[in-house]
């Protein structure tokens, strides 16, 4: 019998908790068929072209949001006989028409989230959109307190460093439309601490061989940038370019801003850590959400109210 063209599996969070790591790792596995682009967006929307975001890149990056049914359905179609299927929108744990159409159209998709230090993860965000010259607020913390501002002004969803921390209600909803059975969480820790156990994990999960795939590739963070006038010169220039960049082919833009952005870093510049004390004023955005997480899995979580940084992927990994 034919298949439809459709996924096996979805890696549907969190942003900046590993995702694109454990996608590149199971993308090596010779069981497995992903998608190219890795992040169509398609259950984002409802058969209808993604909303008209505002924020900085916003509008060019939407050109690449696979909306149409069938091109969504075209990108299964080379997938080899046999083979497991899937594709990794780290935003879909998140949005909650995402997981509705999810659970209504997909009723034996299995779903794999990644979750990470809600802090950590809010902190590596602002730091991708800030290091692309994206974000103009040069303080995490300013920049976290604005964010019921912007998504008023109608940021689009990787601008929600709080909410999109948020596992334990994501999860719960998640739980009332599909079988927990049908999710694994899988924690960025153990992608970090334990690479070939935590693939092997999510073989099993997914009933395809284990042992084929020897660790997992660094994630997908970008070289940290100093505040100072690169910043404000360049920073400028990269967020109308990205405007600009709405009005053309999206491998444009991106091809245009490659020296652009470059001219924002520098050799030298090293990522900062969090320090206990803004640790401590963040914490309480998420405590009640880690403790529902626990409640929700059954594991402890409780590492999360630490006000301890962790480092990034680089510096932990460099650690073990």
């Amino acid at each position: 019998m034919t298949r439809q063209p459709r996924p096996d599996f979805l890696l549907v969070g969190a942003p900046k908790a590993g995702t694109s790591a454990l996608h590149l790792a199971l993308a090596a596995h010779p069981d497995v068929f992903v998608t190219t682009p890795k992040e169509p967006k398609f259950w984002l929307c409802e058969g209808a072209p993604p909303p008209h975001w505002g924020g900085p890149g916003d509008r060019h990056s939407q050109q690449e949001w696979v909306w149409h049914e069938e091109a969504y359905a075209d990108l299964f179609r080379p997938a080899p006989p046999g083979s497991v299927r899937g594709e990794s929108t780290p935003f879909y744990l998140w949005h909650r028409g995402a997981q509705r159409r999810i659970a209504d159209a997909l009723p034996d998709v299995r779903l794999v989230a990644v979750v990470r230090d809600p802090i950590d993860r809010a902190y590596s965000n602002w730091m991708h959109l800030w290091s692309d010259g994206l974000e103009p607020e040069a303080d995490f913390e300013t920049a976290f307190a604005r964010q019921d501002e912007r998504i008023a002004a109608g940021f689009a969803p990787f601008w929600r460093y709080r909410d999109l921390g948020l596992y334990g209600e994501q999860l719960r909803d998640l739980f009332k439309l599909v079988d927990p059975a049908r999710v694994l969480i899988v924690r960025y820790r153990d992608i970090v601490d334990h690479p070939v156990e935590t693939v092997d994990r999510t073989c099993r999960f997914l009933g395809i061989r284990e042992g084929q795939v020897t660790g997992i590739p660094r994630d997908n963070s970008r070289p940290y940038v100093a505040p100072g006038w690169r910043p404000r010169v360049f920073g400028p220039a990269v967020r109308a370019g990205a405007w600009a960049g709405q009005f053309a082919p999206p491998e444009v833009w991106r091809r245009l801003s490659v020296p652009v952005v470059a001219r924002l870093q520098t050799a030298d510049a090293h990522r900062p850590s969090l320090t206990p004390a803004q640790r401590e004023r963040l914490l309480p955005a998420f405590a009640r959400d880690i403790e529902l997480l626990s409640d929700l899995t059954g594991e402890d979580f409780s590492d999360w109210l630490s006000t301890r940084d962790r480092g990034s992927f680089a510096q932990r990994a460099a650690a073990r």
